[in-house]
């Protein structure tokens, strides 16, 4: 009895833990096998024909195979949605191509926080008191505008809120929710960029020189994410006061 309550044991630890381990094994692998050198604004400069000619050949293909590749690269922590949502502005035009990464985003760190939330979900409630504690259960009960805000202005990287938000109990539909709407506007600025961002990898290419998100993304653009953020943290804030003068 004791022997097959430790299989149990283990085999429940097991399916709790696999998914991380999913994403661990998939971004070494991703690195091994070198696909940093293809997610970068230079393998677009050299291939900017090649694939603009792949998608004008067939769209629906192209646009299936592009989601799928953003869903996997945010899944496994890529540090490539930057560049990839230019890739799709540039390939899709910044309509249709800021709508497809707004989606795979959005099914991306999902998979991400569920998989986290597998393994981690409960640690806090767990471990944690006093001031952490009572942290933890303000974001969560302001999840979706804490997290909203934090997706308009991109402080943090994409994957580590997708990670820390699993270790705050949020449910899964508040974070869907927060995240697709939180990424709309840097998603279709970013894309907007992309569709234009043949001159520019033409004019690195001309100094000799590798192309860099700095030679798209301006202060004033990312000034604008902070203003967006900061107007929409109001809200909670307002209602953060109000609170507490009801409790006084």
């Amino acid at each position: 009895m004791p022997t097959s309550g430790k299989t149990a044991s283990s085999r429940a630890r097991l399916v709790r833990f696999a998914p991380v381990g999913i994403v661990v094994l998939g971004l070494a692998l991703g690195y091994a096998l070198g696909l940093q050198d293809y997610l970068s604004l230079g393998y677009l400069a050299e291939q900017r024909q090649s694939l603009r000619a792949m998608v004008d050949a067939n769209r629906v293909w192209s646009a299936a195979v592009f989601v799928g590749v953003y869903i996997l690269a945010v899944a496994f922590s890529f540090p490539a949605a930057s560049v990839l949502t230019i890739f799709g502005g540039f390939l899709f035009g910044w309509l249709l191509g800021g709508a497809l990464v707004a989606v795979a985003a959005t099914v991306g760190a999902s998979i991400l926080f569920l998989a986290t939330r597998s393994a981690f979900g409960s640690f806090l409630r767990q471990r944690v008191d006093g001031k952490v504690k009572s942290l933890a259960e303000g974001f969560r009960k302001n999840a979706f505008g804490y997290l909203f805000v934090i997706r308009l202005a991109p402080v943090f990287p994409f994957f580590v809120v997708n990670i820390a938000a699993a270790l705050f109990d949020i449910s899964l539909g508040r974070f869907v929710a927060a995240t697709f709407f939180g990424i709309l506007p840097g998603t279709f600025a970013y894309a907007y960029l992309g569709q234009g961002v043949d001159s520019v990898l033409v004019a690195a290419r001309a100094a000799g020189r590798e192309a860099h998100l700095s030679d798209l993304v301006t202060p004033q653009i990312t000034l604008a994410f902070f203003a967006l953020a900061i107007v929409a943290l109001i809200p909670t804030i307002v209602r953060q006061v109000r609170q507490r003068g009801s409790d006084v």
